[in-house]
């Protein structure tokens, strides 16, 4: 997969999968950031307080460096690991996913529990709608205004997204573009002349 490309869930989605009367809710989320997953998992384990066990994984970032998994009293390897098993099995990233596991006085083992929240966190996710995101860079530069039809042309061809424009003094824009294009929208923008960057 190219490096400024990444896949993830457009929306939250939910899983169920039931074993020896014991029942596995599981909740996936697209996510950002760990501040929002840690919201997701407190506002999991108020909701589902009465529930034997909260246990979670997630990845975060294109890179899919950052992840976590946590077993949540489950016995170790049980619970977190099969979850971020399947995050990684269908090379998601900015996903969380969070497995309630209401306990229905039948132990599983070690190797049913692990099916168990194998199972429940694959089902979510293929509950929910898989999308391709790009990792996009934003640059920010001033010109003079005679030059804005040049730099309209670069824009219209390269194909950035304008966030934001200014008129003051200098003409000033900023825009957005994946990764991978910047090197290219950068060298056409060097062209123009007046174009200087901001630092």
């Amino acid at each position: 997969m190219e490096e400024d490309l990444y896949k993830t869930i457009s929306a939250p989605s939910i899983g169920e999968y039931s074993e020896k009367r014991s029942k596995f809710l599981a909740f996936a989320h697209p996510v950002q950031t760990v501040e929002e997953i840690k919201t997701w998992i407190s506002y999991y384990q108020k909701q589902y307080y009465d529930a034997r066990h909260c246990c979670y994984a997630y990845i975060l970032g294109a890179d899919r460096k950052n992840f976590r998994a946590n077993d949540n009293g489950e016995p170790s390897g049980t619970a977190g690991k099969p979850i971020l098993g399947q995050i990684n099995s269908y090379e998601l990233t900015n996903v969380l996913i969070v497995v309630i596991r209401h306990f229905g006085g039948i132990k599983l083992g070690t190797s049913g529990l692990i099916q168990a929240y194998k199972i429940a966190a694959a089902q979510a996710i293929q509950a929910a709608t898989i999308v391709e995101r790009t990792v996009d860079e934003y640059v920010t530069f001033f010109f003079e205004y005679p030059f804005m039809n040049a730099i309209m042309r670069i824009v219209k061809e390269v194909g950035p997204l304008i966030v934001a424009q200014g008129y003051d003094h200098d003409c000033s824009m900023t825009l957005r573009i994946r990764k991978g294009r910047m090197a290219l929208l950068k060298a056409r923008l060097e062209k123009v002349e007046t174009v200087h960057f901001k630092s």
